[in-house]
């Protein structure tokens, strides 16, 4: 029976056009069982976007065709990209016209029409990300309509007098697609449920994990399947290297419930060994088992204010799996050998078990590493020369990733302190200390073991890439680099010049610590690509890695679940069968896929969770004056943060009347006509809270002491 490898090898080198059925069984000499099989096949990897139908009938690689897959990162005015699939290779442009109504995250395949400008047309859609769509109802004489609430959705969904469901004009709905548009007609759908406006932040929250589509509850027989597992139950559990006596201990946020990770260390003459425990989920939770399904399907945890939604059930999340204190836990560790230099020499991997000494917070560590707090120190005295030393070895090992390139962003990120009723109180900026740095430094170390040793073995697994951004973004980072007074390092940049530049912007008196410096950091980041799953490794570019995959954390993570599995199999058996192989190799680029795709989704969903909080925080604020400081300049505004609160709103340049202001593309500033005044990034401005949109999520700011 031909494979789809053997397919895929055939029109690769045997096949100079596009072949019909019949001639790829004549050619590769089938028997009818054999021809029956491959029609199967065939069908399957034409629906999967890996081989394309033509019209005439025939088959062929979409790569021959001038033809990509991937997936498309919708835009709000209605333009786009293609993401390839394939690992390294540019994204397709895509003008509003060519998107043949694909949504944000849609797998497509797409046309190449112009080679130099990397420009394209979508010419068909493989799967659908969105078979619900959250919107506003409409209607007007031509009938009735629900109004997308994303912007990237580029068509309104027609809606049948039938299948209203009573929603009224104006009414949050959530409706589903019966039929996507195509040139000859447009998307209809019907209501499945009129949403009631949010009256407060929890509501809110509510409303956004019913327009993603998120997951509120687990199935009845995940929840069983969970609830009947025991350590003691499962076989195997034997078969443990007994580390209970080693120290261990947990560092995590003050408000971790799911703890993934433990860590213990040793000196030794020539330097230190370091073990990094990992919760043991792949141990409970099989391969294909109900819990597994729900898993893969979920992909991640989700991490709101008020709330968490866990890939896993809490029996397991919170308890079975999670490497709580003075507990005996089942691990997956990971133990290091690494020089007095901070170099990693040796690497082993064994599935433990472990008691947890300690429940560490990174505030109490920050205290007694950074700090010295007396107080401190003294109540964790029992484990304070393995902190100073784990502190000795993560500055070593980060010394070595930053000289081999890897980019580092210390970027503050906004924190939703909720009252007794969920109401936010305070939005505050939180940035990472060293003890957030230290454990990140382990877990990246670790990861890296990992995936260096399951490529080794030539094993079909999931890696965490990362690819090189293209060359005109990198030129537009260069571009604010030098508008700040930072050189880029030559007139060509090259991808390993980022480093440099933030290390130059570092050292440049008054920079380091500034809202220069953080916008600096966050145009680099935005000109970097997304980084993904895939079972190509092709590196990861922000870290400097060759090798990297998701490993450290299994509770909350899919991905890192399969490698365990991998690596599992590996240690188990020496080397995996050419049938396990082939089995893996077919279904882990769906997992990848899949997996990233529910990433974007949950990033998107935190996200919109934040700015609802900061449009709640600031409704009650509406006619206050505050402090700002500028963080981007455009032809029509400015976006300006507080000074007293993380937040941000938008200065309309119509909304600047005290002079007339004109946009300086070359300074990026936005100048006064007969003033003078000037703001650019960085600049300090007196702003007023005009109005605030709850459901757009904006905040509208005016100048100060102007009515």
């Amino acid at each position: 029976m031909p494979t789809q490898k053997e397919i895929k090898e055939f029109l690769r080198h045997k096949a100079r056009r596009p072949m019909g059925f019949k001639d790829i069984c004549d050619r590769m000499k089938l028997s009818s069982p054999e021809r029956r099989s491959l029609r199967r096949i065939i069908r399957q990897m034409v629906e999967s976007g890996e081989i394309m139908r033509t019209r005439s009938g025939c088959y062929g690689l979409p790569e021959e065709m001038n033809l990509v897959n991937g997936y498309f990162e919708a835009h709000r005015d209605g333009f786009g990209f293609v993401i390839q699939e394939q690992p390294g290779e540019r994204d397709i442009f895509i003008p509003a016209r060519k998107t043949l109504g694909a949504m944000d995250n849609d797998r497509v395949v797409a046309r190449i029409e112009n080679v130099d400008k990397r420009d394209g047309r979508i010419v068909r859609i493989i799967e659908r990300a969105h078979t619900k769509i959250a919107g506003i109802f409409e209607s007007d004489r031509t009938g009735f309509y629900v109004r997308p609430k994303k912007r990237s959705a580029q068509f309104d969904l027609y809606i049948p007098h039938a299948e209203r469901a009573g929603a009224k004009d104006g009414d949050l709905v959530i409706a589903e697609v019966v039929s996507y548009p195509t040139e000859m007609r447009p998307a209809s759908g019907r209501i499945v449920k009129v949403l009631r406006r949010p009256v407060s932040p929890r509501e809110d929250v509510e409303a956004i994990i019913e327009e993603m589509h998120l997951p509120k509850r687990f199935p009845h027989d995940a929840l069983a399947e969970a609830r009947s597992l025991r350590m003691e139950s499962r076989p195997g559990s034997h078969r443990r290297k007994d580390l209970k006596k080693l120290t261990t201990f947990t560092i995590d946020g003050e408000h971790a419930k799911d703890f993934d990770d433990a860590v213990s260390i040793r000196k030794n003459s020539d330097g230190y060994t370091l073990w990094v425990h990992i919760a043991d989920v792949g141990f409970f939770v099989k391969w294909n088992s109900t819990l597994d399904m729900e898993a893969r399907e979920r992909g991640t945890s989700v991490y709101f204010p008020d709330r968490v939604i866990p890939m896993l059930p809490k029996e397991l999340s919170e308890e079975l799996c999670s490497l709580k204190p003075s507990v005996e836990r089942f691990a997956f560790s990971v133990e290091m050998d690494f020089d007095d230099r901070g170099r990693r020499k040796r690497a082993a991997f064994y599935p433990s078990v472990i008691i947890s000494n300690e429940r560490m917070t990174y505030t109490s560590v920050k205290k007694i590493v950074i700090d010295k707090d007396a107080d401190e120190r003294k109540k964790y005295e029992h484990i304070l020369s393995d902190l100073d030393m784990m502190a000795e070895l993560a500055g070593l090992i980060k010394v070595l990733r930053a000289k081999r390139g890897s980019l580092d962003f210390d970027l503050p990120e906004p924190e939703v302190l909720l009252d007794i009723q969920g109401n936010p109180e305070a939005i505050v900026a939180v940035e990472r200390n060293f003890a957030h740095i230290m454990i990140e430094e382990f877990m990246i170390s670790a990861n890296e073991a990992v995936a260096e040793f399951i490529e080794e073995q030539a094993a079909p697994s999931l890696y965490r890439i990362h690819e090189e951004p293209d060359l005109s973004k990198m030129q537009e980072a260069a571009k604010m680099a030098k508008l700040f007074g930072i050189s880029a390092g030559r007139s060509g940049m090259l991808p390993r010049d980022f480093s440099s530049m933030l290390s130059a912007g570092r050292r440049k008196k008054g920079f380091a610590g500034s809202v220069q410096e953080e916008i600096l950091n966050h145009i680099i980041l935005r000109s970097l690509k997304q980084a993904r799953y895939s079972t190509i490794n092709v590196g990861h570019f922000g870290l400097a890695s060759k090798s990297y995959t998701h490993f450290t954390s299994p509770i909350r993570r899919y991905p890192d679940l399969v490698v365990h599995r991998v690596l599992r199999e590996l240690l188990l058996h020496g080397a995996l069968s050419d049938k396990r192989i082939a089995e893996l190799t077919n279904m882990l680029p769906d997992i990848a896929f899949s997996s990233s795709r529910t990433e974007r989704r949950a990033a998107d969903a935190e996200m919109d969770v934040i700015a609802a909080m900061k449009a709640w925080f600031m409704k009650e604020r509406v006619g206050e004056e505050f402090e700002g400081r500028v963080i981007s300049v455009a032809q029509h505004g400015l976006k300006i943060r507080l000074k007293d609160f993380y937040v941000e709103g938008f200065l309309h340049v119509s909304y600047m009347t005290d002079d007339y202001y004109q946009y300086d593309e070359k300074g990026m500033a936005l100048s006064g006509r007969h003033s003078k005044k000037s703001f650019s990034i960085g600049s300090s401005i007196d702003v007023r809270i005009d109005r605030v949109d709850i459901e757009e999520r904006e905040i509208v700011l005016g100048m100060a002491g102007r009515l």
